[in-house]
């Protein structure tokens, strides 16, 4: 039931097709848009950490440890190794007390290019610069604060893990039990649940006064408040999440593998969608399309994602090569 989102071509000849579903949901979960299937089972991937970040925040290792709002920021992002990404990792790290040896993520180099020369021209791989460094801090904080063991941050079986299964349960309005667990590229549990339900769960995110529970509701607020304020920790410059997080009416974050979520507070919609073969490039192109086909109003954020995902194929060189296109229509009941 997938749908073409999106053709590319080069020289004018089709050379890759991009096929996928699309979910939009409106209050308690009301379908109001689609394309392919919305009822897709997809990983969730880093578009997880929002979620993942709220038992700590709910259970106040903000206060305990005097984290500022980049540092919350950070525990939701798939930063980039940029400077600024680093010297706050290493502050939580401080502050917390737990040194970086502790994360189960692997060594790595940062993914910024600029960064990551550096980096290797040092030969300096490090555990900080892992794209999903401010997650694991975020629950080795919490798991610290509430006196569990660190070394078994990444089982399943967890206090703390089981804690985020049941908030991200509770968001997506599904039973826990019904959550594909998986292990995501980090090492920690990654979670596989329906479209819609994940479009529902980013819905509360953006309009946490839908969500019942009042410390819940509480640590989304603070939550997604550092995200917009601080749109360059949760991803970098010129990054889609970035560009999207900068609009104080969106709350977004894709994942690994295609996946993407944002919603829209003034519209209360949430979105997610999946890319059937794991590409990430053309993310920029379908919420464009996506908000475009909504009547967005806010021209500065349509304007910014005009000039950073053009569709524009180049070459090594720099020469133009070719183009790359959206053609899903969203099926709707957006009145």
């Amino acid at each position: 039931m997938e749908t073409v989102l999106v053709r590319e071509y080069r020289s004018d000849l089709l050379e890759c097709v991009h096929s996928g579903h699309i979910a939009i949901v409106g209050e308690g979960g009301q379908l109001k848009g689609y394309a392919g299937d919305p009822g897709f089972v997809s990983f969730t991937r880093s578009a997880a950490k929002p979620m993942q970040a709220i038992p700590g925040i709910r259970a106040g290792i903000a206060e305990h440890y005097g984290l500022t709002p980049p540092e919350i920021a950070l525990m939701t992002a798939s930063h980039r190794g940029e400077s600024y990404h680093v010297s706050t990792l290493e502050s939580i790290s401080a502050k917390v007390g737990i040194e970086e040896s502790a994360m189960i993520c692997a060594t790595s180099y940062p993914l910024d290019r600029s960064s990551r020369e550096e980096a290797i021209r040092g030969y300096n791989k490090r555990k900080i610069y892992h794209n999903c460094a401010g997650k694991h801090m975020g629950i080795l904080s919490y798991s610290k604060l509430k006196g569990l063991p660190l070394d078994e941050y990444d089982q399943p079986s967890h206090p703390v893990q089981r804690e985020i299964i049941d908030t991200i349960a509770d968001l997506a309005n599904i039973a826990p039990e019904s959550i594909g667990l998986g292990t995501d590229g980090c090492g920690l549990p990654v979670f596989a649940l329906p479209l819609t339900a994940l479009a529902n769960a980013y819905l509360k995110m953006a309009c946490p006064g839908l969500i019942d529970d009042g410390p819940t509701r509480k640590a989304v607020e603070v939550i997604t408040s550092a995200m917009n304020a601080h749109p360059e920790m949760v991803a970098g410059h010129g990054r889609l999440d970035s560009i999207l997080l900068a609009d104080d009416n969106i709350i977004a974050k894709g994942g690994f593998k295609g996946v993407y979520c944002f919603a829209l507070r003034r519209e209360r919609l949430g979105i997610s969608f999946k890319i059937l073969d794991g590409s990430e490039e053309e993310w920029g192109l379908i919420v464009y399309s996506i908000l475009e086909q909504l009547g967005y109003s806010e021209q500065t954020t349509m304007e910014k994602l005009r000039e950073a995902f053009t569709g524009v194929i180049y070459n090594d060189g720099g020469t133009r090569v070719g183009h790359a296109e959206t053609v899903f229509k969203l099926q709707s009941n957006l009145d």
